[in-house]
């Protein structure tokens, strides 16, 4: 009944993260579509999307509290499934037959998932974390992810690399850390209000700290990643790359597959492969919004039976004016 309450805690709160994200996206399409640029968070729809964002993972650091690392992660199919349909309302997309096949397989995948992950205990007290932060698989881990993220942030910074597979991989490596930080948090918040004070250890702050943190920078990422692109391709792959850093998180750092039978990984990795190829179904062929108009159609405006397109000239002193030879011509007709 514990992991049940997570499994459904976890559900709610990515169907809501999925209706967040499309509000951002719908926020910046509107912005960009005003007379007068202004930032992101100037924007009240967009702060409704982060309202709602924050809501939707306080429910699932509630999750993390009942249910493994394992199986809270993956459900995040549900966000993506749920971005699939929303759009639909919010930013006007087609449904189509690839959405309804690849929700089949994910929700299919999802079941499996649930179904063979592990069962392990889920009070975590100070001393088990803290033997777990200094354990070589996971000092290993940590310093692989580190310098994976500094050869990410420099090409993001220094050769102004936005693309959406480096953008989402930084967000992926801090939420691999989030998960590890939120599981902490929650587990020891558990049992001090059963009884077992754990807040008096330092641990429990370093971890808070943590989680905070990543998910602040997560939130910066993230948040450029919706800017740049669509909704519907940034949630299945975000998906797909947090789900693969928290597992190995689960299995590295809380050890969540240590006693588990051979049969029970199979099937769960097999779950998590079916997920994973109904989020590609989902996304592929999705087409990129072109959000800036840089010509001017004269076909369209009343008057003129022109079929060109003009270019505004940047170098002349009249910037957005017909050029000069253009006005010389029309006088001498």
């Amino acid at each position: 009944q514990t992991q049940l309450l997570g499994v459904l805690l976890a559900a709610a709160s990515n169907f809501l993260i999925s209706i967040s994200l499309n509000i951002q996206k719908c926020a910046h399409l509107r912005l960009v579509c005003q007379s007068e640029l202004q930032p992101y968070y100037t924007s009240k729809l967009w702060w409704c999307g982060i309202a709602l964002l924050g809501l939707g993972e306080v429910g699932n650091f509630v999750a993390y509290g009942f249910a493994p690392v394992v199986i809270v992660a993956p459900l995040g199919c549900v966000s993506v499934i749920g971005s699939a349909f929303i759009s639909v309302f919010f930013l006007k997309k087609t449904m189509r037959t690839a959405d309804i096949l690849g929700g089949t397989l994910t929700v299919t995948g999802t079941y499996l998932l649930v179904t063979f992950a592990p069962n392990v205990p889920q009070e975590l007290t100070a001393r088990q974390i803290q033997n777990y932060l200094v354990s070589w698989p996971f000092l290993v881990y940590s310093i692989s992810e580190i310098i994976i993220f500094c050869i990410l942030l420099y090409f993001y910074k220094r050769k102004a690399v936005k693309h959406i597979v480096v953008l989402l991989m930084m967000v992926a490596l801090l939420a691999s850390l989030t998960v590890i930080a939120v599981k902490a948090v929650s587990s020891m918040i558990t049992l001090s209000v059963k009884g077992k004070m754990q807040l008096t250890y330092s641990i429990f702050y370093i971890m808070a700290v943590l989680l905070a943190s990543s998910c602040a920078f997560q939130v910066k990422f993230l948040n450029q990643a919706m800017h740049l692109y669509e909704a519907t391709a940034i949630v299945p792959i975000n998906f797909v790359f947090f789900t693969t850093s928290a597992i190995l998180s689960g299995v590295i750092f809380y050890r969540e597959f240590q006693s588990a039978a051979l049969l029970s990984v199979f099937m769960f990795l097999f779950g998590c492969l079916l997920s994973f190829l109904g989020v590609f179904i989902i996304a592929r062929n999705k087409k990129e919004e072109h959000l800036q108009i840089t010509f001017i159609d004269c076909g369209h405006i009343p008057g003129h039976k022109l079929t060109g397109k003009i270019q505004p000239d940047s170098h002349s002193s009249c910037y957005g004016t017909l050029n000069k030879e253009d006005d010389l011509v029309k006088s001498q007709n």
